[in-house]
């Protein structure tokens, strides 16, 4: 018993475990961070990176050594992680009472990715809606924290400067533009969306003197960073799905 009355031990306990939704670009598709489990549950299904916290961990301290345990990516540049949300179903694992920490997690120009601990292995895979793809069913209820994550991140692109954590240092117009059509999943008007983002005060400023070939036949694009912003007023929202480009926005 406590100084204070309370008695620690009148309540069952639990463990805590972080989940991470890691995305990033690859050849023009959106890809996922996945590993596959080597041990049971679910032993040889793919799954979230993760795994539990340690007794004097921060959620967000266990995170970033869970990714570079299970996948090998340690200090990676220009790493984005936020928390998503709690996850605390009784029955989301069946070897005891778990609760997890999600996180979202954006990389660009993402490295190779190899297992380790208690991974089998690790890969990035194309996203795909439903989260069944290529890696079938998640483990555990991953599949409904990476949709999650993915409704997240869509909807941040809205109103914040997170577009630009896709991106390298150094961008176009088009890349970033890229950016935005495939986590939301439909084509963009390229006139429309560089007025838009010229317009956008603090979204992103012109590299000067710098540009990059982009393999079409005209001259080089110009290059562009990160202008400071992390609000974008006003906001670049999402085009209805029966919209035509010319009566967007």
């Amino acid at each position: 018993m406590s100084p204070h009355g309370y008695d620690k031990h009148a309540y069952e306990p639990f463990a805590v475990t972080v989940d991470l939704a890691v995305f990033t670009l690859r050849a023009s598709r959106l890809h996922i961070l996945l590993v596959e489990r080597g041990q049971e549950p679910y032993a040889g299904r793919w799954a979230l990176p993760g795994g539990f916290l340690a007794p004097q961990e921060s959620a967000e301290s266990a995170a970033r050594r869970e990714l570079a345990e299970e996948t090998g990516l340690s200090d990676v540049a220009g790493l984005h992680l936020e928390q998503l949300r709690t996850y605390s179903a009784p029955d989301r694992d069946p070897r005891m009472r778990v609760v997890s920490v999600a996180f979202a997690a954006l990389v660009p120009d993402a490295p190779q990715a190899r297992g380790g601990g208690d991974a089998a292995r690790a890969a990035w895979l194309p996203y795909e809606p439903g989260a069944r793809g290529a890696y079938g069913p998640l483990a555990f209820d991953h599949a409904t924290i990476l949709a999650d994550a993915h409704e997240r991140i869509g909807g941040k692109l809205e109103y914040t400067c997170l577009a630009t954590a896709f991106c390298p240092p150094e961008f176009t117009l088009g890349e970033l533009r890229q950016v935005y059509e495939v986590v939301w999943g439909t084509e963009l008007d390229p006139a429309n969306f560089r007025r838009k983002v010229l317009a956008t005060p603090g979204f992103v400023e012109q590299v000067p003197g710098a540009s990059r070939l982009t393999g079409g036949r005209g001259k080089p694009a110009a290059l562009y960073r990160a202008g400071g912003a992390t609000s974008l007023l006003p906001p670049l929202i999402k085009p209805a799905p029966d919209a035509t480009e010319g009566s967007r926005r």
